[in-house]
């Protein structure tokens, strides 16, 4: 897992913003929205809306919006009722995906990703069937210039951070998805702004992939991606530089 770089497959998806932004809102407002639904309206209590707002605002999503969705998501504007629900299966060479979704017709989405799937010679599996592959947790990114390797390690482990790993540019530290909001407050605490902050599904193994695989795995996660109701996708490929 440690050599897995959840931060390239982060850089990999702002490249994409721009292109999508409209859509990039819409998924991160449905995130605000059941964030505040499960949690209350309230960031400084409810660390899911938190990290839902701190992702609606890397992608440049204006305030007012942010607000909007959050009075969606607490009764005080009506709104549409979302569901999680998650799929998984394998895509072209068995690489393993996981697809996470939030929706408010589940009879649309399922036909949607079983399409997608087996139209990139895929297909879709029952639950449980890839994600033993994976491991749900936090993932925190930091400038690599903002502290020294010594100081990460000391302040990510005090709070509960079980792995850091240096990246050309960021440091990438990874804990337990129940210690994601302690790790981010230690880092805001020693005066450091992390550039992510979230809870991924990260591959025990990854899978190296060629050239052309690569581009057939890449075209399935990019036509999920374009799903409405498709907040996230995961794989197991490893792709190449």
């Amino acid at each position: 897992m440690a050599g897995h770089s959840a931060w390239k497959n982060i850089k990999h998806r702002k490249a994409a913003v721009d292109a999508k932004r409209g859509k990039v809102w819409s998924k991160a407002s449905r995130a605000i929205i059941v964030a505040a639904r499960t949690g209350g309206a309230d960031p400084r209590f409810n660390a899911s809306l938190r990290m839902a707002i701190d992702e609606a605002r890397s992608v440049n999503m204006p305030r007012d919006t942010i607000e909007k969705a959050v009075k969606k998501g607490s009764g005080a504007l009506e709104g549409e009722e979302y569901q999680a629900i998650r799929y998984e299966g394998y895509g072209p060479g068995g690489v393993a995906i996981v697809v996470e979704c939030l929706t408010s017709n589940i009879n649309r989405t399922a036909p949607e990703v079983r399409t997608l799937f087996d139209k990139h010679g895929g297909n879709l599996g029952v639950n449980g069937s890839v994600s033993h592959s994976f491991r749900q947790c936090g993932v925190v990114i930091l400038p690599r210039e903002a502290l020294p390797e010594e100081r990460v390690m000391e302040i990510g482990l005090d709070a509960g951070a079980d792995d850091v790993v240096r990246h050309d540019d960021a440091w990438q530290l990874t804990c337990p998805a129940a210690s994601l909001a302690a790790v981010r407050d230690a880092f805001e605490g020693a005066g450091v702004a992390p550039e992510q902050a979230q809870v991924l599904w990260l591959p025990q193994v990854d899978v190296d992939v060629d050239a052309a695989l690569a581009e057939r795995i890449r075209a399935l996660v990019d036509g999920l991606e374009e799903l409405d109701d498709v907040q996230k996708v995961y794989s197991n490929a490893a792709f190449p530089d």
